[in-house]
């Protein structure tokens, strides 16, 4: 898809994106001719625009630029407690968490900002926690091709937080693991202890 800019630089929003965003305004109950509410219909529009922006790229693409010159270095390489929001395909409500990610590289490294990179790519489009995890993992795994992979995601939800069973305060935890990390016992110990599981 194709976004048309404006003469301002900014995304220009269809008139039936405008209306849908009005006609959930009214449903809810306020009216979307008021004051405050006349410009909320492009402000939100362009908004998921920016929340859902890892539809129009591929997240492999930061893996594929690699090092070979590491000194020798054959141990794991982590991110820890990478900051992430994405938004639940279910409410469209926030999820809001932090992601650790290690891999056990075989011949090569990637630049470390490129793992958070990954993360950002699938998180910023619709999701459930547990295709989130299992698409970080699967990404590096089959792009850097490692020696293993563990991708462990922190999250609060808001379609539980803010509407239904209303907890805020609970976080869910999913893992992913690939190749030894899976395999090892030794292996998968010491990753999660190094990721603080």
């Amino acid at each position: 898809m194709t976004v048309e800019l404006g003469p301002d630089g900014k995304p220009v929003v269809p008139d039936h994106v405008l209306s849908a965003v009005r006609t959930l305004i009214e449903w809810t109950g306020d009216d979307p001719t008021r004051e405050g509410l006349l410009d909320t219909p492009k402000r939100v529009a362009r908004a998921w625009l920016e929340y859902c922006q890892g539809y129009h790229e591929d997240p492999a693409i930061h893996l594929s630029r690699t090092f070979e010159e590491v000194g020798g270095y054959d141990e794991i390489v982590m991110l820890r407690d990478i900051p992430f929001q994405s938004h639940c395909e279910h409410h469209m409500a926030p999820i809001t968490g932090k992601a650790s990610i290690a891999y056990l590289p075989r011949d090569r490294v990637v630049g470390i900002s490129k793992l958070a990179r990954v993360l950002n790519g699938f998180a910023r489009r619709l999701q459930v926690q547990e295709r989130l995890t299992a698409e970080v993992a699967k990404c590096i795994w089959d792009n850097l091709h490692p020696h293993g992979v563990a991708v462990v995601i922190d999250a609060q939800h808001g379609c539980m937080t803010g509407r239904g069973v209303k907890t805020p305060g609970v976080g869910m935890v999913t893992s992913r693991l690939l190749g030894s990390f899976l395999d090892d016992e030794r292996s998968r110990k010491e990753v999660l202890a190094l990721m603080g599981y």
